[in-house]
């Protein structure tokens, strides 16, 4: 139960962040949608989003970096 219970507020705190992230940078939630549940390579969301691949990489790694800190 304890761990159940540990998994939804996980989900819900994940919610959470990737609605705020949207409303603040389209772009990173974008990015997520597409790397995290679309399970796209780096290389096919950069082509997706039409933006450069290194710009992509910058990008999904403080995406990261911001989602891991909303999550503490």
């Amino acid at each position: 139960a304890d761990a159940t219970d540990r998994k939804d507020s996980d989900v819900l705190a994940l919610d959470d962040a990737l609605k705020s992230l949207a409303e603040f940078d389209e772009l990173k939630s974008r990015i997520v949608e597409l790397r995290f549940f679309g399970g796209l390579t780096e290389e096919e969301t950069s082509t997706a989003l039409n933006i450069p691949l290194r710009t992509l990489q910058r990008e999904w790694r403080l995406t990261r970096a911001w989602l891991s800190n909303q999550m503490l």
